[in-house]
Parts: structure tokens; C-alpha cells; sequence
């Protein structure tokens, strides 16, 4: 891990640590990845209208997030009646480094996004003490990352992030409204068959 005593860009109160973890790193992360959705199989989650997203989810941690036809929620099981699998050592690590915050993890959200998936603006609000941060972890190609307000509309800002950069989310900036744009293909070449995989870690009860 190679990461700054303070954040390399700070956009919208969001801090983006660049390049917070090296190429052995990052592989070693995906490696323990791997591990996790073999216990958890990724799933396309489907909006609360039937719609599908263009990302794959799984998760590790006490808890998922679960996006079907009843809605929006977190769960304590994989929707095939499991529990999630522990947050990696390797992840936590990470929490630990950038979170400044004394409670672990209760989620690793995990996103894979194909070359053409997005993400549109949207708050992380579902969880229940907003003090703690939301901590993002950016593996595989580009993303280009859009930043906006803690309400909704108005002026937004961008940043691409990179594969092994890590963003937080916490204080005044917790609640903005944030997405994904735009995947740029073959700007990695972590993931055997392209795309990015991104980590969000969050403190849910």
C-alpha cells in the first residue's frame, strides 16, 4: 500500500487516495476476491420495476445489499439463502488506513461493471449511522466517477479513477450524490477479461 498521510485530491469533500495500492497489491486483492464470490456468486440485481442494472453485485461482510422487485435493502444472506462470506483481512486493512473511524465494516459491497455498465447518481443512504464514512476501492479499468451535491440537481464534478485508488466518503460529503459515467476500456490489465470491479465498505446498523 502506498498510501499519502493526507488525500491526493480532495473534489467535493470526497478524498481520492491515487494509487493507494500497488500492482502486487491489487492482484492479491482480486485473488481474495475470487475467494468471496466462489462462496457468494455474483448476481444481476434488478430495480424495484423489473429493470435490470448493468452491474453485478455480490458481497462479504454481515451483510449485502439486495436490489430486487420488493426493493432496496440490506440482507443478511446471498439470495440463494446463505450467509455472506468475512470481509477479507486485505480489505479491512484498507478501512483501517483511510477511515478514521473506530467501527468496522458490517458490508463490502462488491460491483462488477462490464465495459459498458454505469452506475446513475445516487445517494448511499440506506444505512443507519451516517458519521461513519463509505469507503471506495477502484480495481480493473478507468471509471470515470461523477460527484454532485447533497441534494439533488445542480452542478457536478468528475474525476477518473484508476485501478488501485481508494475514495472516502465521509463527513459533509457522506450523502452526495455520486455515480459512474463511463468505463474506459483496456486501461487495466488486472482483470482477465477487462472491466473494473469497485469495493465500497460501509458501517450499516
Amino acid at each position: 500500500m502506498n498510501a499519502s498521510p493526507t488525500p491526493d485530491v480532495c473534489l467535493r469533500g470526497v478524498d481520492v487516495y491515487s494509487g493507494f495500492l500497488d500492482a502486487p497489491a491489487q492482484q492479491s486483492l482480486v485473488d481474495d476476491l475470487r475467494r468471496v464470490v466462489a462462496e457468494a456468486p455474483l448476481i444481476q440485481p434488478v430495480t424495484r420495476f423489473g429493470q435490470p442494472l448493468s452491474v453485478k453485485m455480490s458481497a462479504a461482510g454481515a451483510f449485502g445489499w439486495i436490489s430486487d422487485k420488493r426493493g432496496y435493502r440490506y440482507s443478511p444472506e446471498h439470495p440463494r439463502g446463505t450467509a455472506w462470506p468475512a470481509i477479507p483481512d486485505s480489505v479491512m486493512a484498507i478501512w483501517d488506513a483511510v477511515s478514521d473511524c473506530a467501527r468496522a465494516p458490517e458490508c463490502c459491497l462488491i460491483n462488477h461493471y462490464s465495459t459498458t455498465a454505469r452506475m446513475g447518481l445516487h445517494q448511499d443512504r440506506d444505512e443507519a449511522d451516517f458519521s461513519c464514512p463509505v469507503v471506495s476501492i477502484s480495481l480493473g479499468d478507468d471509471a470515470l466517477f461523477r460527484i454532485g451535491n447533497t441534494t439533488k440537481g445542480g452542478k457536478t464534478e468528475s474525476i477518473w479513477l484508476r485501478s488501485g485508488d481508494v475514495a472516502v466518503m465521509g463527513g459533509d460529503a457522506r450523502l452526495v450524490y455520486h455515480g459512474v459515467d463511463r468505463i474506459a476500456a483496456g486501461t487495466s490489465t488486472l482483470l482477465k477479461d477487462g472491466g473494473r470491479i469497485n469495493l465500497t465498505l460501509r458501517v450499516v446498523t
